[in-house]
């Protein structure tokens, strides 16, 4: 799961860094903040060393990720927009099924009540794109439109519930992950807004 999410939000990361003119290594760090920054948080959260400082693994995940994003970029057709294209929306909500998962197995691993274990979802879930987002100069998706958080919460949600009907650990990742991709997906398609206030 968490190699998924971090090769799928170096990609998104990155190709949103490509929409908005930077350049290659404006890119990079964004494709790597993007796939990294979600983690990072999650781990500090739990009082852990974030695992993408303790191994090259994960920064290797997310410059491969941030290569494939800049051949899908040059790619791409001058008149599409790329935060429109399918590459970005899949990769994007690959990412987010990926990493609400992994989030809620670090909370459990940690010991978490509950609700800790389904905020350290969408934290993880959610953590990365906010901080691209901020580095943008932009208000977080999170906060200001789409159905994007709440597929998180709701996996976390699944991923508890699945723990105690007795499924084993990765089923319940598994089902979390399935239940946030396919919210998300569903939630592009159909246009789903949270109401605003």
């Amino acid at each position: 799961m968490n190699v998924v999410g971090l090769l799928a939000f170096a990609v998104a990361g990155s190709l949103k860094a490509s929409d908005a003119g930077l350049d290659l290594f404006g890119v990079a760090v964004l494709g790597v903040l993007t796939a990294l920054g979600g983690g990072t948080v999650r781990d500090v959260l739990v009082n852990r060393p974030p695992a993408s400082l303790t191994t090259t693994g994960d920064m290797t995940v997310a410059l491969v990720g941030v290569a494939l994003a800049v051949v899908l970029a040059r790619r791409a057709p001058e008149h599409v927009r790329i935060l429109d294209s399918r590459a970005f929306l899949v990769s994007d909500a690959v990412g987010l099924a990926a990493f609400a998962a992994t989030g809620a197995l670090v909370g459990t691993d940690a010991g978490l009540a509950p609700y800790g274990v389904v905020v350290l979802a969408a934290v993880t879930a959610v953590g990365g794109g906010s901080f691209a987002d901020v580095f943008l100069g932009r208000v977080p998706v999170v906060l200001r439109e789409d159905f994007y958080a709440t597929p998180a919460l709701l996996g976390g949600g699944v991923f508890l519930f699945a723990r105690v009907v007795g499924a084993p650990t990765g089923v319940s990742a598994g089902a979390c992950a399935g239940v946030v991709f396919a919210l998300r997906m569903l939630a592009l398609r159909r246009e789903w807004r949270l109401p605003q206030v």
